[in-house]
């Protein structure tokens, strides 16, 4: 099961229109650590989570990189209607993903 992609306009028009939480996981596709990242959220994601979950390519996101102020990848944002208020870059393991997440 792969975690849906999503461009930088859908994703604010999905912030504005959701209330509750969602996350977002900013990547690279060259980035090894984001493909472990991502297959880590994957994984977490069949345990059953609640929280709707997107990914984006930080390249295709200069307003939301910026305005958010990610430092890096991968880098996931944890969402509270329509606001960040998390930003995680290590992906520890699947456990602390799931549990970030719950």
């Amino acid at each position: 099961m792969a975690i849906q992609e999503i461009d930088e306009a859908s994703l604010q028009k999905v912030m504005q229109d959701e209330s509750g939480k969602a996350a977002v996981y900013f990547f690279t596709p060259l980035c090894g650590t984001c493909k472990i990242g991502e297959r880590m959220l994957e994984i977490a994601e069949m345990t059953g989570i609640s929280v709707p979950l997107h990914k984006l390519n930080i390249n295709y996101a200069p307003q939301l990189r910026e305005q958010w102020k990610i430092a890096s990848v991968p880098c996931l944002v944890l969402i509270e209607n329509g606001k960040p208020v998390q930003k995680e870059y290590a992906m520890k393991s699947v456990d602390h993903v799931y549990l970030m997440l719950k």
